[in-house]
């Protein structure tokens, strides 16, 4: 896919304030594409004192967020606290095609209903890291409805079958034979729309999401407008330290957590991912984050500094007294510690529910008791408070605590 300039205006030279600002917009991406083309736009911006227009959209597909899609939401963070302009963009009218990206079978469409009862949550939780004061918020129906049949005509022509092959999902479904629906094609289509509509600069989005933001590039040159640039962030990886961040797959911390859930789970990563976490979700300075490395590397105790984490990213989304609290809890259950002498056993089944988890490991005498416990926030796994009723258990090897005294290492395969 073509992603040359598109711009042949006199190249401007870059002040320190520009190569501050794209070494800030830089920190922890995967790639900026294309960066000569971002850091003009930067000092255009400067020279004239007009923000850039930063896009992130998000389909409502789900009704909460977790630490993962913050990634993407810190990045537009840093670059709103230099004073550009952030866009939110709630895909209302993307969800109901559903996004293709990354997936072998067509992603159901969601109901006008559940799409709204989603959005309700989203703008809400995503103000937990964007100034909402300084975000201007957007629906992609305002533009996308109007269009009507015609408009999605001419909008479709304006691209080829070929080029929305060059996608990999699509190429391997294509390959093996596996269904695509002519709706599927109409979703980056759409996503590059609303750059159009929205004269964006930038866009953010995961790595899943390139193909969709250079098609969004092509719109804007076949509509006469400035390319935006790409800015794609990595996915975070869960709590397992290996699958990217996902509620279904219980390796997620939720942004809306009890802090002392939070915290646990923050402290339950391992001392070598603790560093992409600080990379990617931390509003440290890489400069202090380079010197926690070489204290640690002298021999400071990574929990140490795995704590200042766990307490920022606390404090964030609750509060500072939040953040000493989830510590004081931590430090407290860490000194009575697991006794030696806990009862181990090995369960089949998994991914096993919580409730058949704690019938089965003697540790509740029945699913109900089981999930009272957990909704009154007395069930632990690994020492961290779970609060899901709904949470399905992977394989492996768990500590499992229910109240103060109950305890079982479970195997589970």
């Amino acid at each position: 896919m073509d992603v040359s300039s598109s711009s042949k205006a006199t190249l401007l030279p870059l002040s320190d304030a520009v190569q501050e600002a794209l070494t800030v917009a830089k920190r922890g991406v995967e790639e900026l594409l294309i960066e000569s083309e971002f850091a003009q736009k930067l000092a255009r911006s400067e020279q004239s004192g007009k923000p850039l227009r930063i896009k992130l959209g998000l389909d409502p597909t789900a009704p909460d967020l977790h630490l993962g899609h913050t990634v993407v939401l810190n990045k537009m963070r840093q670059l709103q606290d230099l004073g550009h302009q952030v866009i939110f963009l709630i895909g209302d009218f993307t969800s109901m095609i559903g996004d293709p990206s990354g997936r072998n079978i067509t992603r159901p469409p969601l109901t006008k209903e559940q799409i709204s009862e989603n959005a309700k949550t989203y703008f809400s939780q995503a103000s937990l890291v964007l100034d909402p004061a300084r975000t201007e918020i957007r629906y992609n129906s305002e533009w996308c409805d109007p269009l009507g049949a015609r408009g999605m005509i001419e909008l479709s022509a304006k691209y080829t079958v070929a080029r929305i092959l060059e996608r990999e999902d699509f190429t391997k479904r294509f390959q093996s034979n596996t269904p695509i629906s002519l709706h599927e094609f109409l979703y980056p289509l759409m996503q590059g729309y609303d750059s159009v509509a929205l004269k964006s600069d930038l866009e953010l989005g995961g790595t899943d999401q390139k193909f969709n933001l250079l098609v969004g590039r092509e719109l804007q040159k076949s509509y006469g407008q400035e390319q935006q640039c790409i800015l794609t962030m990595p996915l975070l990886e869960g709590l397992d330290g290996v699958e990217k961040m996902s509620k279904s797959k219980g390796n997620y911390i939720g942004i809306t957590e009890p802090g002392n859930t939070m915290f646990a789970k923050l402290m339950s990563i391992s001392d070598v991912m603790m560093w992409r976490y600080y990379e990617l979700l931390s509003f440290r300075s890489l400069a202090e984050i380079t010197q926690f490395r070489k204290d640690v590397e002298g021999g400071r105790n990574p929990r140490d500094v795995k704590v200042l984490l766990a307490q920022e990213i606390v404090a964030r989304f609750h509060s500072v007294q939040a953040a000493e609290d989830a510590l004081a809890d931590f430090v407290n259950r860490s000194k009575g510690g697991i006794p030696d002498d806990i009862p181990e056993l090995a369960l089949s089944g998994a991914p096993l529910g919580i409730g058949q988890l704690l019938k089965q490991a003697n540790l509740c005498a029945s699913t109900s008791e089981a999930l009272r416990m957990v909704e009154q926030g007395g069930v632990r796994i690994d020492g961290a408070v779970i609060s899901d009723k709904a949470l399905k258990v992977e394989a492996g090897t768990v500590v499992v605590q229910v109240g103060k005294r109950k305890f079982a290492r479970v195997t589970l395969s």
